[in-house]
């Protein structure tokens, strides 16, 4: 049986270059939420930190194909710059983001043949912040829970 699986997914990064974090929330079409991941990614720019938290989202879907019942996978992220570049509206000209954009699209035609490109389908599609929310909120809860590890504040970035 296909499924069609929704992914939110957002990267932030404090002081731009600086802490960064990757939230991914994975929904299957009526809403029930199939994994929350988050991921402290070390120092990184919001643009890196995006595209980070879409190749963490790639991996984790390529194990969930190997029985091949993805059948449609729609990416929502508030980040213009990546959806256009995913869908091939705008070129990648950062040497920083094109390593990570190259390794998106190899991961994701892994995901296509492993689904079977006949019925694969994935999009990528812009969204407001606003409704982009727990994503973002998992991506900041790993930024503060690896700060806290260092005790380290959040708030201040300053050894408590």
């Amino acid at each position: 049986m296909a499924i069609n699986i929704n992914v939110h997914i957002d990267g932030a990064s404090r002081n731009n270059p600086g802490n960064a974090g990757a939230g991914i929330l994975i929904k299957d079409k009526a809403g029930v939420v199939l994994a929350e991941l988050k991921e402290y990614l070390g120092i990184a720019t919001n643009n890196e930190a995006e595209y980070k938290a879409l190749i963490i989202a790639l991996n984790y879907l390529s194990k969930m194909t190997v029985s091949g019942n993805i059948d449609t996978i729609t990416f929502f992220s508030d980040s213009q710059l990546l959806t256009k570049q995913m869908n091939g509206e705008y070129a990648v000209k950062s040497p920083n983001i094109l390593p990570l954009y190259l390794e998106a699209k190899k991961i994701l035609k892994s995901i296509q043949f492993t689904a079977g490109s006949a019925h694969f389908n994935c999009s990528f599609t812009y969204i407001p912040r606003e409704r982009n929310k727990q994503a973002d909120k998992l991506a900041n809860l790993a930024i503060d829970e690896a700060l806290a590890q260092r005790n380290i504040n959040p708030k201040t970035h300053l050894k408590a």
